[in-house]
């Protein structure tokens, strides 16, 4: 009998899985003081929240039964994750429970947004007939852009079709078979704000969409275009929006979300042609349901079958796996981390090879190392060990893993191939008894490469003196070499120059070497340290 216990508002029917199966007890308490928690929490082999719990590590301590904590949403800010996967808990969340709301409030901020439908509303509740300053635009036969063609995105613009718009779409996994299928047009960031008369948000808040949606993106944009953000925020910068809109390039925003929440911008939410909403693209009764009814079927899963697919932290794994993988596991998501930002887009093949001693071993953790960096990049920490395979298929990428004995000239051999558009980028790495972890091979260089958390690629032609001039350039900006390493093809033809560096180079620096005469492509690389893996069992 496994004990659960809930302690936030959770939905009763999305609950009916666990209080109607045989093997489960459920005691719930939607509000639970935090000394009445800790005094029982240690009866419980399943813990279900929503936001109000705080779940720290202080509550793990004294819950030596506790095997799963579920937070019926998608957030878990509000549970230690570090903690919990030290102690072997699992943590799962529902990422996809909140789907259609979070689609239907977009299109009823589209529809609210081209018909200024709150302000009509509140000027005629206020007495007034204002008739001809509240006229709006349709939606007919507008071009609609689409930031992100996930799960969200994907069902916007199925909706939006419907209204006859015609959809632009962007997402670094977003295939042209895809769009074809979907019945939209493929398009690049720029595309979309040069040709987009409303534009929607759906992407995840990572380090390449922090402020996407900046001052010189909006100056890209068609003039009266008008933007929805029911994503993240801090996807949009909010002073360029307000500037925009004071501009009137921008001809609307409709946010349900912000930088801080809730938010402090308060000129930007008064602004005459904004509308806004507390956060609630999530709020609906139906997904609430949905979330329920996702983490129920997951603990279910967990607990009868060991079957387990939205855990958002590691998996558990023997002492003896771990020692003989630990060593791998690092370096495999950091050569990923390097072909990924190679490669410049998300692939759409990945190729994993083993070779020399891997034959005989149980890569498939390693594997789903590999496989998390590749995705980490665009996905952002959506992406773990657990879940990685889901992911990759759910962006419709094709993956291979082959094993060979030969060993390449190593007693151990990884090498990862990306392929997107006829483009190809290859990494290859060794672990060597004694010194640890190497970068051995880049497409057709052979090198010799200590991965380190600032890297420098620099592609270039193979002429006297380039060495000189990149230390140079690096040494004038007080930029600190820690390694250098050179591969070339031939004599004189093409070369690439892999350099670890004791910081991050800034822009301007990157932009000088690029103005080197002989440079081909230089590209500033940021890998991550990788994670301890914790014995953990379920």
């Amino acid at each position: 009998m496994y004990k659960v216990l809930v302690t936030d508002a959770i939905s009763e029917s999305g609950l009916t899985p666990l209080y109607e199966h045989p093997n489960f007890e459920v005691d719930r308490y939607d509000q639970l003081q935090p000394n009445k928690l800790f005094s029982i929490i240690g009866n419980y082999d399943v813990l279900i929240v929503r936001s109000q719990t705080n779940v720290t590590k202080e509550l793990m301590d004294v819950a030596p039964r506790l095997r799963i904590i579920a937070r019926a949403g998608v957030g878990v800010d509000n549970i230690d994750v570090e903690a919990a996967t030290k102690k072997g808990i699992i943590v799962i969340n529902a990422p996809g429970g909140n789907t259609i709301a979070a689609t239907e409030h977009t299109m009823a901020m589209l529809l609210s947004l081209a018909r200024k439908i709150p302000h009509a509303h509140q000027s005629t509740v206020n007495g007034n007939w204002e008739r001809k300053k509240y006229q709006g635009i349709e939606l007919y036969e507008k071009t609609l852009g689409i930031i992100g063609m996930g799960k969200i995105g994907t069902e916007v613009a199925k909706r939006a079709k419907s209204f006859q718009m015609n959809i632009l779409g962007y997402d670094p996994y977003l295939t042209e078979e895809r769009a074809k299928k979907l019945g939209i047009t493929k398009a690049n960031l720029d595309e979309i704000a040069e040709r987009s008369d409303f534009i929607t948000i759906h992407t995840p808040l990572i380090k390449e969409t922090k402020d996407l949606v900046n001052e010189s993106y909006i100056q890209k944009m068609k003039k009266g275009v008008r933007i929805i953000n029911c994503a993240r925020g801090g996807i949009i910068d909010e002073s360029a929006l307000l500037e925009g809109l004071h501009s009137e390039k921008v001809a609307g925003a409709a946010l349900d979300v912000f930088e801080q929440e809730p938010p402090a911008n308060f000129e930007l939410l008064k602004h005459p042609n904004v509308i806004v909403t507390p956060h609630l693209g999530a709020s609906t009764e139906e997904a609430q349901e949905k979330v329920a009814l996702e983490v129920s079927a997951e603990i279910i899963n967990i607990c009868e079958y060991q079957s387990i697919r939205s855990a958002v932290n590691m998996p558990q794994i023997t002492s003896e796996s771990q020692a003989r993988m630990q060593p791998y596991l690092q370096i495999g998501e950091q050569m990923a981390g390097i072909a990924i930002q190679l490669l410049k887009t998300a692939p759409e093949k990945i190729q994993i090879a083993y070779f020399g001693e891997l034959l005989d071993e149980d890569t498939s953790l390693l594997t789903r190392s590999i496989i998390k960096g590749v995705l980490s990049h665009h996905l952002s920490d959506s992406v773990n060990l657990i879940n990685a395979f889901h992911l990759l298929r759910e962006q419709g990428v094709h993956y291979q893993i082959q094993k060979e004995a030969s060993n390449k000239g190593f007693s151990n051999y990884i090498e990862l191939t990306l392929y997107r558009n006829g483009e190809k980028v290859s990494v290859a790495a060794t672990v060597l008894i004694g010194l640890g972890a190497r970068i051995v091979k880049i497409d057709d260089y052979r090198i010799d490469v200590k991965p380190e958390t600032h890297l420098l690629y620099i592609k270039h032609h193979d002429i006297p003196g380039m060495i000189g001039r990149v230390g140079s350039i690096l040494g004038n900006n007080n930029v600190n070499i820690g390694t250098m390493q050179v591969g070339r093809s031939a004599v004189g033809g093409e070369a690439i120059m892999i350099l670890t560096l004791d910081k991050k180079i800034d822009g301007p620096v990157a932009i000088e070497i690029q103005s080197l005469k002989g440079i081909k492509d230089i590209q500033i690389l940021e890998l991550t340290s990788g994670y301890p893996l914790e014995e953990a069992t379920l």
